[in-house]
């Protein structure tokens, strides 16, 4: 199973099916588009799309146990995207100059 979403077609994301997802992904591609520079990400601009999306969900269900979830879902995230991401490149970058 591999994601629809713009350029990351080839990363396996097994939490959600296939057929799930597609009802996410204009909007994935949109905030993308969006959110998308030739100079970069804008930090400011990120933070305030996800901090947005994480509050009005909570606000919608707000105790403990929810704030908990959409905590460790957000940990999760951020080493997800080190561990598929940025790994493989300071592996590339350390083949590439060495290491230490």
């Amino acid at each position: 199973m591999t994601c629809t979403v713009g350029w990351i077609k080839k990363i396996n994301m097994p939490y959600i099916k296939p057929d799930d997802r597609m009802k996410f992904d204009d909007s994935i591609n949109g905030l993308v588009d969006l959110l998308g520079s030739s100079k970069g990400v804008n930090a400011g601009e990120l933070n305030y799309v996800i901090s947005s999306v994480v509050w009005e969900l909570f606000r919608d269900k707000y105790s403990y146990s929810e704030g908990n979830t959409i905590i460790g879902v957000l940990e999760c995230v951020k080493q997800e995207f080190y561990r598929r991401q940025l790994a493989p490149l300071e592996d590339q970058k350390q083949e590439e100059n060495g290491d230490l």
